[in-house]
């Protein structure tokens, strides 16, 4: 952790750089420009209300549409600087061949990318809460930490993604389907209460209930999501308990992850 901010500091120049350079390359083209970060969400936000008109989810007296959008928001930074962040290395060859400096630079800027487009999401979330006539809350301070969490399970998957994208390209082309199975296995649909009524109070899996509960929270993004509505939407704390397990997952991945990322590190201008 100590070397990733030291990295951070020591080149925030580069790092602003890029990412400035990621956000004109990818907007400059587009009628919509910016407003693609902001028409994606409310789009998928809108789509997955009218799913639930169709199948019915308890949203524990939160209007659904804010709701799914405050699932969203972490989903969507955590999905989008990890799919960038794992091809960040082999889409800055031409960088690898040219110049030294440290690699871990690439998947960082792809996660300060994200963090730039989210902050336009929480421009859209005030104004539903507007709409909502729902008021801030002192529960709010605890979001800066969990979008920091959020970067930091991004980063214990970029990294060893991107890594072993150098050697096996496979990666970056399974990382679209793998996010996909992730979404539906994180409670962006539907809220973690739901998963936590069927397996702890009703028990429908039997002795394996808690187990199978354990597991699901091990996702870290579990934990993250339903922490970032009960803060925002709800005003409670965040609930530690279904924090743990990812915590712990992230807390054992990330520095494992960077390890292979700097051992690969020397030898990617050879094989990229």
């Amino acid at each position: 952790m100590l070397t990733i901010r030291n990295t951070l500091v020591d080149y925030r120049e580069l790092i602003w750089a890029l990412a400035w350079k990621n956000i004109v390359v990818r907007y400059k083209q587009a009628y919509l420009g910016l407003g693609w970060a902001v028409l994606r969400p409310v789009m998928l936000m809108l789509i997955f209300s009218l799913v639930r008109a169709f199948v019915e989810i308890d949203s524990g007296g939160i209007p659904y549409p804010i709701l799914t959008f405050a699932a969203l928001m972490p989903w969507m930074l955590f999905q989008d600087a990890t799919s960038e962040g794992v091809s960040s290395v082999v889409q800055n060859a031409n960088l690898i061949r040219k110049v030294y400096f440290p690699r871990e630079v690439f998947p960082l800027t792809a996660v300060c990318t994200k963090l730039i487009e989210f902050s336009i999401t929480v421009v859209i979330l005030v104004a539903l809460m507007v709409y909502y006539k729902m008021a801030p809350n002192v529960y709010m301070l605890w979001a800066p930490l969990i979008v920091f969490y959020v970067v930091l399970v991004a980063l214990s998957i970029c990294f060893l993604g991107s890594a072993l994208n150098v050697y096996f390209r496979d990666v970056s082309a399974a990382m679209p389907v793998a996010l996909s199975l992730l979404m539906y296995a994180s409670p962006v649909i539907y809220p973690l209460s739901l998963v936590k009524r069927k397996l702890l109070d009703e028990r429908i899996a039997g002795d394996w209930s808690g187990v199978l509960y354990t597991l699901y929270t091990s996702n870290p993004l579990a934990g993250i999501i339903d922490s970032f509505q009960r803060i925002v939407l709800r005003g409670l704390p965040p609930d530690f308990p279904s924090l743990l397990p990812g915590a712990i997952v992230t807390l054992v991945l990330l520095p494992l992850s960077y390890i292979v990322f700097k051992n690969a590190e020397a030898y990617f201008a050879d094989i990229i």
